[in-house]
């Protein structure tokens, strides 16, 4: 793997995106070795998974430069990649018979959100944030965030992320209940390495019935919320608005939304 890098720290397996040039976006590459990972982590040598990012950032989302493969009408064929990358490796971590600690060491983005916020426990350094950047390119959220979002801090701050597109700090995050703990930067790496290690002695039967029981209550219909979230996506994908969004993402400039 390039894009992605596997540790084993005994029972625990790190999972570090490896794109640090472009903060950890998501290109085809990443996608498809983020998704054998996670099937790697079905090992049952594996008994805690850390899930972080290399570099400044944990992820900054889709590579907008990188394109999207279109559909038959021309259109972002953003559907096809949701189905067939992004939600075996959101409901692959989700369905874990372990626990997965997403420890977020910068800036986490768009489906680099969705990511953090399918693990079981966040662990966040004081400087990173949590964006749901979908709307500033005319799109909505996936990856499941319509789902894990409202379940971790409720409809009316889940309706400001979604909708606003605003950054939501660390020590927001935490009074919000979006994440678990906050550390300093500089003691980040070992407050991860300490959970981490804890997890990964623990009781792993008693984990994987804890999340069995959570699953059962509040995910219960997270494989039809994803496909609603990409069917929206996708009629999301072929209007004005986002490609007015991408081209003005790539300019850096502000959007100029027309709603068609």
């Amino acid at each position: 793997m390039e894009t992605v890098i596997l540790e084993r720290r005994g029972g625990e397996l790190r999972i570090t995106l490896n794109r640090p040039d472009a903060m950890n976006a998501w290109n085809k590459q990443l996608g498809a070795e983020l998704l054998a990972a996670v099937r790697e982590a079905e090992d049952d040598a594996v008994r805690a998974v850390v899930i972080t990012g290399a570099g400044r950032a944990f992820s900054s989302g889709a590579d907008l430069k990188a394109g999207f493969d279109p559909t038959p009408a021309g259109h972002p064929d953003v559907e096809t990649v949701l189905h067939d990358v992004y939600h075996p490796i959101i409901t692959g971590l989700r369905e874990l018979p372990k626990p997965v600690l997403a420890a977020v060491n910068g800036p986490a983005v768009g489906i680099g959100c969705s990511l953090a916020l399918a693990a079981d426990l966040i662990v966040a350094k004081e400087s990173a944030y949590f964006l749901l950047a979908f709307v500033n390119i005319g799109l909505v959220p996936d990856g499941g965030s319509s789902l894990l979002v409202p379940e971790r801090v409720g409809l009316a701050r889940a309706a400001e992320m979604a909708m606003l597109g605003e950054r939501i700090g660390a020590k927001q995050a935490l009074e919000w209940g979006l994440v678990n703990r906050v550390v300093a930067d500089d003691g980040f790496d070992a407050a991860v390495d300490e959970l981490a290690a804890k997890l990964a002695g623990g009781p792993t039967t008693a984990y994987a019935g804890i999340k069995r029981q959570l699953n059962a209550w509040l995910f219960a219909r997270m494989a039809e919320q994803l496909d609603l979230e990409a069917s929206i996506q996708q009629q999301s994908a072929a209007s004005g608005d986002f490609q007015e969004g991408v081209l003005a993402f790539l300019e850096k400039r502000p959007a100029a939304f027309e709603g068609r």
